[in-house]
C-alpha cells in the first residue's frame, strides 16, 4: 500500500459505519511515528498539515514534501490532508503538490461568504480531482462554535453543502479544539440528525478533548473522519520530558526525539482501532 487519497479512506468508513483518524502532522518525526501506528494497528490513516503547521515551517512546500515521502512509504493505505486552511491560496499550493485532499476553513467568514469562497475553492478542487472538506459556523475552541451552547442547525448545513459542492463537512457538536482534559460532552443526537440531513460525511475537530467511549459513541451515531492533535502532542512530549529528566547529559536530539517518536505511535495505533470500533480501548 502506499499514499491514497483520503476520498478513499473517508467514503470506505463511511459506507463501513466506522471512523477514520485523521492526525495532526507537526514535523517529520510525527509523521513517521503515524504511519508506524498504521502500519502497527493494520489501518489507514490520514495525515493533516494545518495551515498553523505550515507557517511554522516558513511554508507549506517543505513540510509536504517530507510528508508525502513518508506516506508513499507506508505498508498500509495513507492520505495527506490540508487541515484549517483559512488562505485559498494555500489550498491551490497543496493540491499543486500532490495533496488528495483539503479542507478550506471559512467558518469564521460570515455565512454568504464562507459559501462564495468555499465553493469557488471547491470548484478549483474537483478540477483538480481533490476531495474537500468545508466547515459551517467556527469549530473552535477559542470563543467559536464550539463555545458552550453553539451547534451546527441540520438544516442550515444541509443547504450549505448543496451551495458549496463539498464532500466531507466538519460540524459543531459539542467538541473544541486544544483541550489537554477528556471532557467534552457531544451532543449524540444532534450528530444523528446530522447524519440523516446530509449526503456527505461528517468530521469531528477537536477530537482529543472527547474521551474515548464518548467518540466511539459518536462514530456510531454518524461522524466518521475524527481529527486529533493535541491528544497525541502530549505523548510525544512527556516523553521527550521524561527522556531528558533522566539524563540531563543528553545533547544528542534522535536519542529523545526517538522515543516520543515511539510513544506517540502506540497510542495513535490505539486510538484507530478505536476508531475502527475494534475495541472499547483504555481511556487516556
Amino acid at each position: 500500500m502506499t499514499l491514497v487519497s483520503a476520498r478513499e479512506l473517508v467514503t470506505d468508513a463511511a459506507a463501513r459505519g466506522t471512523g477514520i483518524g485523521a492526525f495532526n502532522v507537526i514535523h517529520l518525526e510525527t509523521a513517521e511515528g503515524l504511519v508506524r501506528a498504521s502500519e502497527a494497528a493494520h489501518l489507514p490513516v490520514i495525515l493533516q498539515i494545518s495551515q498553523n503547521c505550515a507557517d511554522y515551517h516558513g511554508g507549506l512546500e517543505p513540510i509536504a514534501l517530507a510528508t508525502l515521502a513518508v506516506a508513499r512509504r507506508a505498508e498500509t493505505p495513507v492520505a495527506v490532508h490540508l487541515d484549517h486552511a483559512e488562505r485559498p491560496e494555500l489550498v491551490d499550493e497543496a493540491i499543486a503538490l500532490g495533496f488528495g485532499s483539503v479542507m478550506f476553513d471559512g467558518g469564521a467568514l460570515p455565512y454568504d461568504e464562507n459559501v462564495a469562497i468555499t465553493a469557488a475553492v471547491a470548484a478549483r478542487a474537483h478540477a483538480a480531482g481533490v476531495y474537500i472538506e468545508g466547515e459551517l459556523g467556527e469549530v473552535g475552541g477559542k470563543d467559536g462554535a464550539h463555545a458552550p451552547g453553539v451547534r451546527t442547525d441540520p438544516d442550515e448545513a444541509r443547504a450549505f453543502v448543496a451551495a458549496t459542492g463539498v464532500d466531507a463537512l466538519a460540524v459543531a457538536v459539542g467538541s473544541s479544539h486544544a483541550m489537554t482534559d477528556r471532557t467534552a460532552s457531544l451532543d449524540l443526537a444532534l450528530i444523528g440528525r446530522l447524519r440523516a440531513a446530509l449526503d456527505v460525511p461528517l468530521v469531528l475537530h477537536g477530537s482529543s478533548g472527547v474521551a474515548d467511549a464518548v467518540i466511539a459513541d459518536a462514530v456510531r451515531a454518524g461522524m466518521t473522519k475524527i481529527n486529533v492533535s493535541t491528544h497525541l502532542n502530549g505523548f510525544f512530549t512527556r516523553a521527550v520530558r521524561s527522556t531528558l529528566d533522566a539524563d540531563p547529559r543528553l545533547v544528542d536530539s534522535r536519542k529523545y526525539l526517538n522515543p516520543a517518536r515511539e510513544a506517540l505511535a502506540g497510542e495513535a495505533a490505539r486510538m484507530l482501532r478505536l476508531f475502527a470500533l475494534e475495541g472499547a480501548g483504555v481511556a487516556g
